[in-house]
């Protein structure tokens, strides 16, 4: 696919919340994110103080590539082989911060947790968000180029966690396979995780 001539930057500590404001609209439907947030009013109220917690993390220990017009964002974190030191407090973080009384916003991230890969270094897509009026456009995918191509060139792997099939599929054409075992949300959607070996 042709490039969109995407104008792209990392995003600075100034953009917390435009980050966080993208999330939130493009994922307020999102098939996870109603499970986590069933009441579309609470959900409305709650879930983009949820994923500012994402981009927190990502600010801190990862980088975001930005659309330069705001339309876009992909987090990503470098994620060091071997059994991660200690427990992951993220899942408690965003419980913490968004919904204290709500186990599912913990939940997701125990259960990803669980099956994330730890033989080798792999660059995590941790999210990618296109606006809503802008979807379909080939901006994720453009906005994943750059560390694609570093993971081609490094031979380094990546890995997702895809939240609907239809975001599978667009994955798969770029080159990540389904690891074999879903995620099952109790009572709710499933999850795809999504390993990508470098191209040569």
């Amino acid at each position: 696919m042709g490039s969109t001539g995407l104008e792209i930057r990392r995003a600075e500590r100034a953009d917390r919340d435009a980050v966080a404001r993208l999330l939130d609209e493009a994922f307020q439907n999102d098939p996870v994110s109603s499970w986590v947030f069933p009441d579309p009013d609470h959900r409305r109220a709650v879930h983009g103080t949820f994923l500012g917690v994402f981009v927190d993390v990502a600010l801190e220990e990862g980088r975001i590539d930005y659309a330069a017009d705001g339309s876009a964002a992909a987090l990503w974190l470098r994620i060091p082989a071997g059994e991660p030191e200690g427990e992951d407090d993220v899942p408690a973080r965003m419980r913490e911060a968004a919904d204290p009384d709500n186990e599912r916003c913990e939940l997701v991230g125990r259960l990803t947790g669980e099956v994330h890969p730890t033989a080798e270094e792999h660059e995590y897509l941790l999210m990618i968000a296109v606006a809503p009026g802008r979807q379909g456009e080939g901006l994720g995918t453009e906005l994943m180029r750059p560390v694609l191509e570093a993971c081609d060139r490094d031979g380094v792997p990546a890995y997702l966690e895809a939240s609907s099939e239809r975001s599978m599929r667009l994955y798969e054409r770029l080159g990540w396979e389904f690891t074999g075992t879903a995620v099952r949300l109790p009572e709710g959607p499933l999850m795809w995780p999504m390993w990508r070996k470098p191209r040569g």
